[in-house]
């Protein structure tokens, strides 16, 4: 994982790790630490999240600087909180399950379609050994950017645009994790997944259904799984 830990630790040594908006996370790194663990052992563990890798890195990414500063002392609980713009960092559990979904490696190159704040693909660059990420959002796109960078992330990249389009330039993907629900799996994306590559995809308007895809040499194989509510995919292109 490229995660330039000096730095970071020297921050939140002296308690002054950066919220998204650039204010000062002031709380103790050991409360913030504790609150972690009780949400891995108590949100995901005592739940169906089973993979080490993913525990480990939902316990060590600090979801609380992806989160506007106010919400901070939220930023643990067993719920989505709002991160502007009418967008959401997704509960917990979701984060997890999808990424245990994803069945990620150490080698593999991810593709992550709403960037938001930049926490799940935090999660995935824990786990990855690139991750590109698209926002259609610009101010929500430069503010993940800047936390990123800021936490010492080196291997993800993020890109404000349409991710509809994908991001054809690193294509193809061994993984693509889309974070909006679309009414229908984008053919683009489709086709930017490696054969035997998976995505993970929330689909539908007002019903939605949580889906793991994997691309076969004859098509697509699909599972469902779990019935969710992700905010809608925007830009999709017409006719």
């Amino acid at each position: 994982m490229a995660v330039n830990r000096s730095f970071y630790a020297t921050l939140v040594a002296a308690g002054l790790a950066c919220g998204v908006d650039g204010s000062l996370a002031q709380r103790s790194p050991r409360d913030w630490e504790a609150e972690r663990r009780r949400m891995v052992d108590e949100q995901l563990s005592a739940r169906d999240i089973r993979s080490e890798r993913v525990l480990n890195a939902m316990l060590e990414v600090p979801r609380h600087l992806f989160v506007p500063e106010a919400r901070a002392t939220e930023a643990y609980r067993d719920s989505p909180q709002p991160i502007g713009y009418d967008q959401t960092i997704s509960q917990p559990y979701i984060v997890a399950f999808m990424t245990q979904a994803l069945d990620v490696n150490p080698e593999h190159r991810v593709l992550e379609i709403g960037t938001g704040s930049g926490y799940q693909a935090a999660v995935l660059g824990t786990l990855a050994k690139e991750v590109y990420t698209i926002e259609i959002v610009p101010p929500l796109a430069e503010r993940a950017r800047r936390t990123l960078a800021g936490l010492g992330y080196r291997n993800i990249e993020v890109r404000t645009g349409n991710g509809y389009l994908g991001w054809p330039e690193y294509a193809p993907y061994d993984r693509i994790m889309v974070t909006a629900a679309p009414d229908e799996v984008p053919p683009t994306l489709v086709e930017q997944l490696k054969i035997d590559g998976l995505m993970v995809i929330p689909v539908g308007t007002l019903i939605q259904e949580l889906r793991v895809l994997r691309r076969t040499t004859s098509g697509l194989q699909t599972i469902g799984t779990l019935p969710v509510r992700f905010v809608p995919m925007t830009g999709k292109p017409k006719g």
